[in-house]
């Protein structure tokens, strides 16, 4: 099935205590294209770019066979940058700057053959763009995912809220839950997360992996232990794009599918922490993700017998 991606292209300068980078490529939907073109052939981006993108680094997309009509460019603005510094503890970074530049002129405007996807990915960027997408769209697709973040829950609640009852799966992190419903417990943020409309509630809690809510069942998916974690930078994303890349090839939307996509998700964003940037998600192999959902796969399962 063909799945559209919407959101940020960037220009990353990240910065850990395990080396640098300076203006690679980076932003939501080029860490959810790229992890999801391992699943599914026909992918569509929209988004936009400044006149100062190197046309080499998009040709990272096109190698993956990632559709890029919709992205559009505007020569005489800069595209949009991003420079983060992350401490020992990775779960936490400061953002040095956010520069929007190009992404302030966003109003996307989709290729004919986008609005007849299957799969729809909104990811972190204005809500209004993002209930604009939904609306250009010449049928619904079967799936609708949408992330956000806690500047659009602040400066944004009423539109947000409006887009989110128009989506089928509300994926965002711990905090951002948190901050949006007021609920400390995740449980709690869950159910009334619910409540906003969308049919599954996906929150991404780092280290500590994966929760995935459906009316009365939950569904968790631990992260895996691993010798080297360089650059969280895109992880959520890179999650985002195993889970509907998976959900797009195998199209299944049953609850039990949804927890094979969970992990997924999560074998595609533990090979993004490796290296910095997208540097890993261009060096994978089928076996490599086989061999990892493995892994993850015996650590949500065992046999018992009760005495």
């Amino acid at each position: 099935m063909s799945l559209l991606i919407a959101g940020s292209i960037a220009l990353d300068s990240i910065q850990s205590p395990f080396g640098k980078v300076s203006r690679t490529l980076g932003g939501a939907i080029t860490y959810t294209s790229l992890a999801a073109s391992y699943f599914v052939q026909k992918i569509m981006l929209v988004s936009i770019v400044g006149g100062d993108m190197d046309k080499k680094k998009l040709s990272v997309f096109r190698k993956q066979n990632i559709d890029l009509k919709g992205i559009m460019t505007i020569e005489e603005e800069k595209t949009f940058e991003w420079f983060g510094k992350y401490g020992y503890d990775l779960n936490s970074r400061e953002t040095v700057y956010t520069k929007l530049n190009s992404m302030a002129c966003f109003n996307p405007v989709l290729p004919t053959d986008y609005k007849n996807a299957k799969f729809l990915v909104l990811a972190n960027f204005s809500p209004l763009i993002q209930m604009n997408i939904i609306k250009q769209m010449a049928i619904r697709p079967a799936l609708i995912l949408l992330d956000t973040s806690k500047y659009w829950i602040k400066n944004a609640e009423k539109q947000l809220l409006e887009t989110i009852k128009m989506t089928d799966v509300l994926c965002v992190k711990d905090e951002e839950a948190r901050y949006l419903t007021g609920e400390y417990s995740l449980l709690k943020a869950a159910r009334a997360m619910a409540m906003f409309g969308p049919k599954y509630i996906i929150i991404r809690n780092g280290e500590h992996g994966v929760l995935l809510f459906h009316q009365n069942q939950i569904f968790y998916s631990p992260s895996l232990p691993l010798g080297d974690v360089l650059d969280p930078t895109g992880s959520g994303n890179s999650f985002t794009g195993g889970f509907t890349g998976y959900l797009s090839q195998s199209k299944n939307l049953s609850f039990d599918n949804m927890k094979k996509a969970v992990l997924f998700g999560s074998v595609m964003a533990s090979f993004c922490v490796e290296k910095f940037g997208t540097d890993k998600l261009l060096s994978l192999t089928n076996k490599d993700i086989s061999d990892r959902f493995e892994q993850f796969a015996d650590l949500v399962q065992f046999n018992y017998e009760i005495n």
